[in-house]
């Protein structure tokens, strides 16, 4: 009698309990038996809380790698996360800090586990940040063109502030420019330089440019010039003839010049002044030097005689 009720049961619900398998077998599929898959995966350094007075001195290793098991559902779920290792830096004093990159600290989804981390360790170098005026100074080579003389040589700046990390500032006293080149310039001129940086303070500051402002002067020569003739004042209608005609000049002329002018005194004006008292025959010599474009002008000392007389 019981073996006849237990064939009706089960022949009356075999639909239910065909049903009750199907869905134990897909919950067993998605549960117990879903994929798991390993994944290398790039976690970011996060520094916080550092002290605005310290700064990280040395280049470090700025991401770990990490090797990921998981389900495939959460595994493919890391891949759009940002997901980042924090390092709380608010107790750093200056020196060596050593980071360790534990699997713990890694914030990483609930069912997902670590199997690797390199590297182990990052070590961080603490160091005070602080501020230094550098003077700037210029370093040349070369002679200017021939008749020219390095009158000044100005940077602007003349000298920066670096903020950085206090080791790294306090090896350098002064900055120097990269070598700027005077050999053969023959006018005054402003140069771009860069600064020449060691390596901790390029990377720090990077390439840094500068203007170098060459101002050339001319060399002059003192020179002794007879016979500069006296011209006359056609404007007043004063007489042609002096006497003595010609005066001697003692004047500066810029080297070039000299060299190339085959006779001095074509290089001085000299014509009568007005007369001192109206009742006299002598008047006053005036002379200048010829303007010369390009060139610095001539310096007149001495003029011998400074009087003359006039030939009636």
């Amino acid at each position: 009698m019981k073996s006849k009720l237990e064939l009706s049961f089960f022949s009356k619900h075999w639909l239910l309990k065909l049903l009750s398998l199907a869905i134990g077998a897909s919950l067993w599929y998605f549960v117990a038996a879903e994929d798991r898959l390993d994944l290398t995966v790039t976690i970011p350094l996060e520094l916080r809380n550092l002290p605005a007075n310290l700064v990280v001195a040395n280049q470090y290793r700025k991401d770990i790698e990490v090797v990921v098991s998981g389900p495939r559902r959460l595994i493919q779920e890391i891949r759009q996360q940002n997901i980042s290792l924090p390092v709380d830096l608010a107790k750093a004093e200056p020196g060596a800090l050593v980071v360790k990159n534990d699997a713990e600290s890694i914030p990483l989804p609930r069912g997902i586990t670590v199997q690797r981390v390199q590297p182990a360790n990052i070590t961080l170098l603490i160091d005070r940040l602080t501020k230094k005026d550098f003077t700037i100074t210029p370093v040349t080579k070369g002679k200017p063109a021939a008749g020219f003389v390095l009158e000044s040589l100005t940077l602007n700046p003349p000298q920066i502030t670096i903020t950085g990390p206090q080791t790294i500032l306090d090896k350098e006293d002064a900055l120097k420019t990269s070598v700027i080149n005077l050999e053969g310039i023959d006018s005054s001129s402003i140069f771009q330089v860069h600064l020449h940086l060691n390596e901790a303070l390029l990377k720090l500051i990077g390439e840094t440019v500068i203007e170098a402002n060459v101002t050339l002067k001319e060399i002059m020569l003192r020179k002794t010039v007879r016979g500069v003739p006296i011209g006359s004042d056609k404007e007043s209608g004063a007489p042609t003839k002096f006497s003595p005609a010609t005066v001697t000049v003692e004047a500066e002329i810029p080297e070039r010049i000299v060299h190339i002018t085959p006779e001095l005194a074509m290089l001085f004006r000299a014509t009568p002044g007005t007369p001192v008292d109206k009742n006299s025959n002598e008047v006053p010599v005036l002379v200048h030097g010829v303007n010369l474009p390009g060139h610095a002008p001539i310096v007149i000392y001495t003029v011998t005689p400074d009087k003359v007389r006039i030939v009636p």
